[in-house]
């Protein structure tokens, strides 16, 4: 938790923002794995923590801008609580925590709320569509799932932009995601199943306080962008793709990739297309400063891809001309990177497109280009994901070639030798400053060299 006064003054510029009504902030409760009293590990709504600080079930925050006031809604425990539970503090005490007036139990919102302008930011849990259905007086079905359209701007327009207290916590959750990472480099034995890496690594996110950001991608099938599966027995020969991180105690998120090879060093053509995925990495990393599309950026990555898989021969053709038609989608079907903070994809439950693109600046329908989910020009206090990669996806190939898709561009017969290989992806946090970057955390070794000594 930061101190009362920053949340004081969250809620006041939020109130400058919006000018008038009352805005309703939603914290989580407790969510039943498989009977009531059985929970999910607990994850406090990021706005409502960004404004209300309270890393508990259970509360509701209002922030009156009509009358310039602030209230915190919950209930004291009772005593058959504090037996199971432990001794809790009070409402009273969490509200002057966070500077916070006035205080009311849960009961009371409803009747709060009669009558007045709120303003809402969009559920996304079920749960929250019945709550505010109770409180606004509404069945579920009427309640408008789109929240607030000029609540949720001010709150991306705040959110956006992290502070020197912020970054202070985000680079802690980036240094402690590089040791995970150089613990699973330097682990990592043919014969292991890839669950022993991603316990290695949750244990030591759980150790640094504030648990995993987001859940452990680590296994040997890379190409699969978003693979949770860990049952695989690691084998000489393969890469490893880990992309994890932890949150500190605060709840600010850490997102690296890194991919290494089961053997000690990566063969001849590892080598070569994880040094065309670093180019792009580093490239577009030093590329980043206030005022650039990283849309352009974006793009940037992708004509380094595509020219390195050409110089291999994977590609062929005019690279300006591949990338306009999207044929490097078959290698990179994703974006390069997305806005971070206290959501691993930060504030992405608000709309993706508010966050990252503009009326100016919309989103592609183009395959691979329509997942960047960051188009927008970058700003000063902007934390960002750089994450390039390239990925031998079968099924994606066996399409394309069947429907001779962007054959002047890919060199079809190939990729047969490369149907094993997996993916490669490298992923750094980055803070846009006034002048240019700076790459968050305590540095997690990334070249080749780096690599394999690490792997020795």
């Amino acid at each position: 938790m930061f101190s009362a006064e920053t949340y004081k003054a969250r809620r006041q510029a939020l109130k400058a923002k919006m000018g008038s009504g009352v805005l309703l902030f939603l914290g989580n409760e407790d969510s039943p794995m498989n009977y009531t009293d059985n929970v999910y590990h607990f994850r406090q709504d990021t706005s409502f923590l960004y404004y209300f600080g309270i890393d508990k079930p259970g509360l509701v925050g209002l922030i009156d801008v009509d009358n310039d006031k602030d209230y915190l809604f919950g209930n004291d425990i009772n005593i058959e609580y504090i037996v199971w539970m432990g001794e809790q503090p009070s409402m009273r005490a969490l509200a002057d925590s966070i500077g916070v007036e006035e205080t009311m139990p849960l009961a009371k919102l409803t009747g709060f709320l009669a009558g007045k302008e709120v303003h809402y930011l969009p559920p996304y849990r079920a749960l929250h569509l019945f709550r505010l259905g109770e409180y606004l007086g509404n069945p579920p079905e009427k309640i408008n799932k789109k929240g607030s359209e000029s609540l949720i701007h001010a709150v991306i327009a705040q959110r956006s932009y992290k502070t020197a207290e912020e970054i202070v916590e985000m680079d802690k959750a980036v240094t402690l995601s590089g040791q995970m990472h150089v613990a699973a480099m330097k682990t990592a034995r043919a014969g292991m199943k890839e669950a022993e890496l991603a316990g290695l690594v949750e244990g030591m996110a759980v150790s640094g306080g504030g648990g995993l950001a987001y859940p452990v991608i680590l296994s040997v099938n890379g190409q699969i962008l978003h693979n949770h599966y860990h049952g695989n027995t690691l084998q000489e020969g393969q890469l490893v793709l880990g992309d994890f991180g932890a949150q500190t105690t605060s709840s600010y998120a850490g997102d690296i990739t890194r991919t290494f090879p089961v053997s000690k060093r990566f063969s001849s053509i590892q080598k070569d297309i994880y040094n065309i995925v670093l180019k792009a990495e580093v490239d577009c990393i030093e590329a980043l400063k206030p005022n650039v599309l990283y849309k352009d950026v974006h793009l940037q990555s992708c004509r380094i891809i595509a020219q390195g898989l050409k110089d291999l021969g994977l590609m062929k053709g005019d690279i300006e001309e591949a990338v306009a038609a999207g044929a490097h989608a078959l290698f990179f079907p994703h974006g390069l990177g997305h806005m971070i903070g206290m959501d691993v994809h930060d504030m992405e439950g608000l709309g993706e497109d508010y966050v990252g693109y503009t009326q100016e600046i919309r989103r592609s329908t183009q395959f691979g280009l329509k997942s960047l989910r960051l188009g927008k020009a970058l700003e000063a206090g902007f934390v960002l994901t750089v994450e390039p990669g390239i990925y031998f996806i079968p099924q994606l190939i066996d399409k394309w070639q069947a429907e001779n898709k962007h054959n002047a561009f890919i060199n079809y017969s190939a990729l047969g030798a490369f149907r094993d290989f997996g993916g490669i992806r490298i992923e750094d946090n980055v803070l846009v400053t006034e002048t240019g970057f700076q790459v968050l955390g305590q540095p997690i070794p990334k070249t080749v060299q780096e690599i394999e000594a690490l792997r020795r």
